[in-house]
């Protein structure tokens, strides 16, 4: 997968550094994989949102944070939406961000 963009990670855990080691596992496994569906990603990220409009929410350091990504499976792209605290999370409607 591409994942677009990865600055988004960088700044946020430059800001939240605990989050840096699992972000940056994340971003690993994600550019490895080929996913062609939801489902694809559940069988790796058992604990991941499907949400509407291709969003996907996964859990970062242990549900401390959340990364929001918008997925398009046809072309392999993995568009950053929003990274943030759960209070972050809470403001905002995942399937329009």
């Amino acid at each position: 997968m591409r994942i677009i963009s990865q600055k988004a990670l960088r700044v946020f855990w430059g800001k939240y550094p605990d989050a840096e080691k699992p972000l940056k596992a994340w971003y690993a496994d994600t550019r490895q994989s080929h996913w062609k569906s939801p489902n694809d990603i559940k069988e790796i990220y058992r604990n991941a949102s499907i949400v509407a409009n291709n969003r996907v929410v996964f859990n970062i350091k242990g549900n401390n944070y959340r990364l929001v990504t918008a997925i398009n499976y046809d072309f392999e792209i993995v568009y950053i939406r929003f990274i943030g605290t759960h209070k972050d999370y809470d403001s905002i409607d995942v399937t329009k961000i």
